[in-house]
């Protein structure tokens, strides 16, 4: 069930029935096969993804980075008003993944702060 795969998660965890029940209306799973590009650097950010399955890549100008199940991606372009995305993301293997959109994200921030500081810590946003 969507709803207990998104409760595992620690960015959700402590969320109510009601509020994940939201949440997962606006969830959609993506399936990729590898090699596929996830996020493109420099688009908009569109939303978040949390890697469910298989192994993605993160290439940005000054780091490659291994992704593996449970982590989350694309939130940094979700931090501000046009944000484009910082780096290119694409999947090493075939990849399963929960992707949030932004309406769904920006309404959920702006009920349960704690979820913004949790974005805020997993991207180690400096916005100075």
């Amino acid at each position: 069930m969507l709803i207990e795969r998104l409760r595992a998660q620690p960015l959700f965890a402590g969320l109510d029935d009601e509020t994940l029940a939201q949440l997962a209306a606006e969830t959609t799973e993506l399936e990729a096969p590898a090699g596929r590009v996830l996020i493109e650097f420099g688009a908009p950010g569109s939303g978040l993804f949390v890697l469910e399955e298989g192994k993605a890549v993160v290439d940005a100008p000054d780091a490659h980075v291994e992704l593996a199940p449970g982590a989350v991606f694309g939130e940094r372009a979700l931090l501000g008003e046009n944000i484009p995305r910082g780096a290119r993301v694409r999947a090493q293997t075939d990849v399963r993944c929960l992707a949030i959109a932004r309406p769904a994200m920006d309404k959920l921030c702006a009920e349960q702060p704690l979820i913004n500081e949790r974005l805020l810590a997993i991207s180690s946003y400096d916005p100075t």
